[in-house]
């Protein structure tokens, strides 16, 4: 019994150890270009409407931060909040960050509802109803958040969290990758009425 006992933890351990070793890998890898998809905005004015950043951003390569997630918590509402900040160095660039939930059914008032407890007043958030997410982005089931970095067309960073592993470690880690966007930016040209 006690040998069982010893090699319990040992075995919990290597399990564990394996499991950390094998970071998760979802969505376009770094260097392809993400492709449209269209999520209902459960935030803004355009509440309600199907809505497609990625076409937006394609046009003239703004730099951009999409996120997909499974949950909603209040680490996802920090990283959110923290991307949109990172955004500040991108000032002209017409930088744009977005959260996009997986679910099977869209339910926008509540999700509404997060967006505002979490203070998420310049960043977007909806719908995509299917759990699986869109098709070309190939986001992997055990990913309960992956977050895209895209400019010009083009996947600069990518990560991927299994659910638990977004912490400020790992937010650190996405918010650190956001200049990379901003290399090489083309400026917006500021349109006077």
């Amino acid at each position: 019994m006690t040998r069982c006992l010893l090699s319990l933890p040992l075995a919990l351990t290597l399990a564990l150890t394996l499991f950390a070793a094998d970071p998760c890998a979802s969505g376009v890898p770094v260097g392809k270009r993400p492709g449209p998809y269209s999520f209902l905005v459960a935030t803004g004015p355009q509440r309600g409407q199907p809505t497609c950043y990625v076409c937006d951003q394609h046009e003239g390569g703004k730099p951009s931060a999409v996120v997909f997630a499974r949950t909603l918590s209040d680490p996802l509402g920090k990283l959110l909040t923290k991307l949109d900040a990172a955004g500040a160095a991108g000032k002209g660039t017409g930088y744009k960050v977005w959260m996009t939930q997986l679910a099977a059914t869209a339910d926008l008032d509540d999700l509404g509802k997060w967006a505002q407890a979490q203070g998420l007043k310049g960043v977007p958030v909806g719908a995509f109803e299917d759990a699986d997410g869109p098709p070309a982005y190939k986001l992997h089931k055990d990913a309960d958040v992956t977050v895209i970095l895209f400019v010009k067309e083009k996947v600069v960073a990518n990560f991927a969290f299994r659910a638990g592993e977004l912490d400020d470690k790992a937010i650190g880690a996405v918010t650190k990758a956001v200049p990379k966007l901003f290399e090489g930016a083309t400026p917006v040209p500021v349109v006077q009425p």
